[in-house]
């Protein structure tokens, strides 16, 4: 009898310490963005980019899609034809190839913005172009 009791709480310890391992090995994952880029991609530059506070970006678009973000900070971000929103540090943005941003700024007077952009390049596009 001793060796089953001894048995069914090695079991029991073996099965919570399972447990615990398993929990304390649980990977978070939260989605971000989800965007269908119809788009070769051959290769992938990525910048951190600080812009001051209520410095604001000139119209402009990008030969490539972009997908970013905002690590801290806000921005006031639109893409033409579409509505302004203000994203926060933590949030993602999508910018497609070929697409006028009409607004990029730093929505903050006091504030740096710093943010992570990833070009998705199909060839040997250019990252960005200024629109007059």
């Amino acid at each position: 009898m001793k060796i089953n009791i001894k048995l069914g709480f090695a079991i029991v310890f073996a099965l919570t310490l399972n447990n615990t391992m398993a929990q304390q090995n649980t990977i978070a994952r939260q989605e971000l963005l989800k965007e269908n880029i119809k788009q070769n991609i051959s290769n992938i530059e990525t910048q951190i980019i600080t812009m001051k506070a209520g410095q604001v970006a000139p119209k402009h678009l990008h030969p490539c899609p972009v997908i970013g973000y905002i690590e801290s900070g806000e921005v006031l971000f639109q893409i033409e034809g579409e509505e302004k929103k203000v994203l926060k540090a933590g949030q993602a943005f999508y910018e497609p190839k070929n697409k006028n941003i009409v607004h990029f700024d730093n929505h903050s007077k006091d504030s740096d913005l710093v943010f992570i952009a990833f070009y998705l390049k199909e060839c040997d596009e250019e990252n960005i172009k200024f629109s007059k």
